[in-house]
């Protein structure tokens, strides 16, 4: 696995992570590490390009979301408490306005589906589309 780094300007700077090969067991803590450190260097708002993954198992969805969380901690601006999200999220009104996906495998969309990330992280299928909804 390769994780290329782009900065795309929309209403807010967005960190791209564009991610060459699959995320799994033997690679997720590569992804995690160079995601924390962007966020340690002031990345705020993360696209993750999966065009070229076709896989991404469990532990790198764990990744994911350990991301997610990440940047809800550093985000104390929402003023939304944990019950607040997760009403939103059963609510389908809730979705994290700091990451985002794109060009997700239709077998990593079914496994990302099944697990519920769809509730609250918004894909996209192209890219302009994903940077203007920061």
């Amino acid at each position: 696995m390769e994780i290329k780094v782009f900065n795309e300007n929309g209403r807010v700077p967005v960190t791209i992570l564009h991610v060459d090969g699959d995320i799994d067991s033997s690679n997720y803590q590569m992804f995690q590490s160079r995601a924390e450190e962007l966020i340690e260097g002031g990345a705020r708002h993360f696209l993750i390009d999966l065009t070229h993954s076709k896989f991404v198992s469990s532990a790198g969805f764990r990744a994911i979301n350990s991301l997610h969380n990440k940047l809800r901690e550093i985000h104390p601006d929402e003023n939304l408490s944990d019950e607040e999200i997760n009403a939103g999220i059963k609510a389908g009104t809730y979705k994290s306005p700091h990451l985002k996906v794109l060009n997700l495998s239709e077998e990593a969309m079914t496994a990302f589906t099944m697990a519920g990330f769809n509730l609250y992280i918004e894909t996209f299928t192209d890219q302009k589309t994903a940077v203007a909804s920061f």
